[in-house]
This record gives C-alpha cells, sequence and structure tokens, in this order.
C-alpha cells in the first residue's frame, strides 16, 4: 500500500510538471505573437501588452476613460538612445552629429532616454514607428495610473514636495535612496513603474506632447518632469512650453498608437 502511495504521489509530481512546463510553451509563444507591425493590428487584441515591430518598443494599452477617453497604446518607456540611432539610420531625417558628444555626457548608452531633440524630431520619429506624439490628455491619463486627483503618478507626498520622497519614484535633481544619477539621465525602467506599468513619466526627460501650449501656438507642450529640475516640477498637472526648434538636456518623448475603429 506504501509503494502504491509513493508511486501515486510520484505521477502526481510529474504531472505537475508537465502542466507547468506547458503553460510556459504556451506564454511563450503567445507572446512571440505580440509583435505588432501597424495599428491596423491593434484592434481587437485582447492582451495587455505588445511589442511594436518598427522600432522593437514595448507598449501597454491604456484602458477606456470615464471621460470619454477612448483606449489607447502608449510606450511602457521613454524612447532611448538606441532607437533613435535606428530611426536616423533607416531615413534621411536631418540631426546634427555634433550633437552626439553632448547626448553622450548625458544619456551614454543605448538604454538612456533619447534628449536634445526637437518636437519636429519627435514628431519625425513617430511617424517613421507609426506611432504618433501623445495628446496633453493622453499623456496626463496614462501618466496617473489609475489614481485619481493625486499630485504625483505614485500618489500624494505627505510632505507637499518632498524631494527624499520623490526620489523614491523618479531621476530628479539631486540623489538619495533609489534617485542615483545626479548630473544625467537614468537608464529607461530604473525606477518603479505607475499603476498602468509606465515608467519615467516622473522624472528623467520632459516629454513632448502632440499639441501646442496655448492658443496663439508659439510655445509646444512638455510634460513629467526631469532629472534636471527639482521634484516640483514632477506633478501630474505641471505644464512645460518650450518653442517646438529648441534642443535641451532633458527634453525627450515617448509616442502612442490609436485603437482603429
Amino acid at each position: 500500500m506504501r509503494e502504491a502511495n509513493i508511486v501515486g504521489q510520484r505521477s502526481i509530481i510529474l504531472l505537475v510538471i508537465m502542466m507547468v512546463t506547458l503553460i510556459g510553451l504556451v506564454r511563450a509563444e503567445v507572446t512571440k505573437k505580440l509583435v505588432v507591425k501597424s495599428d491596423k493590428e491593434l484592434k481587437g487584441i485582447k492582451v495587455k501588452r505588445i511589442t511594436w515591430d518598427k522600432d522593437g518598443a514595448k507598449m501597454v494599452l491604456i484602458p477606456k476613460g470615464s471621460d470619454k477617453m477612448e483606449p489607447f497604446w502608449i510606450d511602457m518607456t521613454e524612447v532611448t538612445v538606441g532607437s533613435f540611432k535606428k530611426f536616423l539610420a533607416s531615413t534621411n531625417h536631418q540631426f546634427d552629429s555634433d550633437l552626439w558628444r553632448q547626448i553622450d555626457k548625458y544619456s551614454p548608452t543605448s538604454k538612456h532616454p533619447m534628449i536634445f531633440v526637437t518636437w519636429q524630431d519627435a514628431a519625425g520619429y513617430a511617424k517613421w514607428a507609426g506611432k504618433r506624439l501623445p495628446t496633453e490628455a493622453e499623456w496626463e491619463y496614462a501618466a496617473r495610473g489609475g489614481l485619481v486627483n493625486k499630485r504625483y503618478p505614485w500618489g500624494d507626498n505627505p510632505l507637499g514636495h518632498d524631494e527624499s520622497i520623490a526620489r523614491d519614484y523618479a531621476n530628479c535633481k539631486g540623489t538619495g535612496d533609489r534617485d542615483e544619477w545626479d548630473k544625467s539621465t537614468a537608464p529607461v525602467g530604473s525606477f518603479k513603474p505607475n499603476g498602468y506599468g509606465l515608467y519615467d513619466v516622473a522624472g528623467n526627460v520632459f516629454e513632448w506632447c502632440q499639441g501646442w501650449f496655448d492658443s496663439d501656438q508659439r510655445f509646444r507642450v512638455l510634460r513629467g518632469g526631469s532629472w534636471h529640475l527639482d521634484a516640483y516640477f514632477l506633478r501630474v498637472a505641471y505644464r512645460y512650453d518650450v518653442p517646438s526648434d529648441v534642443r535641451y538636456l532633458h527634453l525627450g518623448f515617448r509616442c502612442v498608437a490609436e485603437i482603429p475603429e
């Protein structure tokens, strides 16, 4: 009887191992298929994360909002130096090669966010990738990560703009806690994501949005704060106005893709 029980237990263990292996194989196959080549393929997709084929970016599905915000896809991270170099190598987009010395100083690897980009550079990249820049409403809705009426993507600091707390969640001016970068950007994804799985929506680099800052159309708008400025600028609602042709050491971007009707 005891031997029979042992044999039975071994059979169950083997069955569990086989099931776990099978699940792993199925998940690997599903992941393998989640490479999307255009927005036309987004309709009907049931998963919440994909890889965009053109630039290799991981993207997250942002759900429908209560304020008529339709679902859309957005890059999990800011566009990296590596991805932007791929764009330049694939197109005739004009980009001053002398800028790379400055870029390398503040974003030294292919995994760091691209900086010193104008609005036109960002829009050109987005068009090449088959995506676009986010509207301000899309950016803010995604950056909040499902939280409502909170000052930052992680909630509210109990001490207002306390920077020691902010540096647990974002690369901003100064160092401390999780923020070990003082005079440069951090590799994308170095901090915890928000509730929707987006990285660096606070800090690292300001992100170009699609629209204008106001009705006179003199300045484009950026959101998200940066490594170069203090925690005050990390507020989700903060708007930064810059001429579209300006390049600076803390200006970057991420892209979105619409789901066709």
